[in-house]
């Protein structure tokens, strides 16, 4: 999952986050890595512009924030969080530790970045929902470390009381045809399978 422009992402984030009409909506961010980002595709057909889609159809109060990052680690997102949650989520989804997992990074330390990242949510908003997605690899590195790595999400989820998508990639990873030619990232159709995956979760909390 590759890196892109820090300097784009911020311009791109700053540009939702200063519409007067963000000011008045409940925000709902997105915080992530290249499959938040949208890698490889045109942002509006990224999941996240898709469920901004929804939920302008059902014209719902409330305003989509991609703060994806392609590249990102949860060290590298514990790093810059602070920075996005003066935004005052009302719902936050926390999709980190993929590239950790592709890396072959610590999990206790991808584990301990991820609560502390829970942590600094809600010490920005008590009230926020937050959903944290999880994230599966392929067994590269060994059975035992892909097989912790799947488990450590809802270990997390648990013990940090937040909502969790088991596998946020649902029908998508692995399939060549939902993917880009990488293999890693979903194309305009698996994002809309994506998109539909997290509508499952967020419409009972919008509604």
């Amino acid at each position: 999952m590759f890196r892109a422009s820090v300097f784009t992402v911020v311009l791109f984030i700053s540009g939702i986050l200063i519409k007067p009409e963000s000011q008045e909506r409940k925000n709902i961010i997105f915080f992530g890595d290249s499959i938040t980002a949208g890698y490889g595709i045109p942002i509006e057909q990224a999941f996240t512009s898709l469920v901004q889609g929804k939920i302008n159809e059902r014209e719902l109060n409330y305003n989509v924030i991609n703060a994806g990052l392609s590249g990102e680690t949860s060290a590298g997102g514990l790093t810059r969080i602070d920075w996005i949650l003066r935004s005052k989520p009302d719902i936050f989804f926390l999709e980190l530790g993929g590239n950790d997992g592709l890396r072959g990074l610590s999990l206790e330390e991808t584990e301990k970045n991820l609560e502390a990242m829970v942590l600094k949510i809600r010490k920005a908003n008590a009230n926020a929902t937050i959903f944290l997605c999880g994230m599966q690899i392929p067994p590269n590195l060994g059975q035992a470390y892909a097989d912790n790595f799947k488990t450590l999400f809802s270990r997390v989820a648990k013990d940090q009381d937040v909502n969790l998508i088991p596998f946020l990639l649902e029908g998508v990873g692995g399939e060549p045809e939902l993917n880009l030619p990488d293999g890693i990232h979903p194309n305009p159709k698996g994002h809309e399978i994506v998109a539909e995956t997290v509508w499952s979760y967020l419409e009972a909390v919008l509604n």
